[in-house]
């Protein structure tokens, strides 16, 4: 199975995604998925879409694009459901989806 591919994005791409890349990527070791983690922009999602399997967010998005889940994932900066959240994406980028 291929590795999966997560765009995590912000408003500038800079600040709030790279807490949101570290943190998920420490969750994503603990729980044991592997995943390539990128960070961008929210304005920059619909140019980035090709094989991403998941999205998330500290702002707010809608794909319509394609049907790449998207997760918004402020827990990440406040620490209120994170858990929840870090189920939702391993339970997604779980999913063989691209490789049927």
């Amino acid at each position: 199975m291929k590795q999966k591919k997560i765009l995590v994005a912000c408003g500038t791409g800079i600040a709030t995604s790279t807490v949101v890349v570290k943190k998920l990527k420490t969750l994503l070791d603990q729980h044991g998925a592997a995943a390539n983690v990128q960070q961008c922009k929210v304005s920059e999602l619909d140019s980035k879409l090709d094989d991403v399997d998941l999205i998330i967010t500290t702002t707010p998005y809608k794909n319509t694009i394609n049907d790449v889940p998207v997760v918004v994932a402020i827990s990440f900066l406040t620490g209120v459901g994170i858990e929840n959240d870090i189920n939702k994406i391993v339970e997604i980028i779980s999913k063989d989806h691209k490789d049927n």
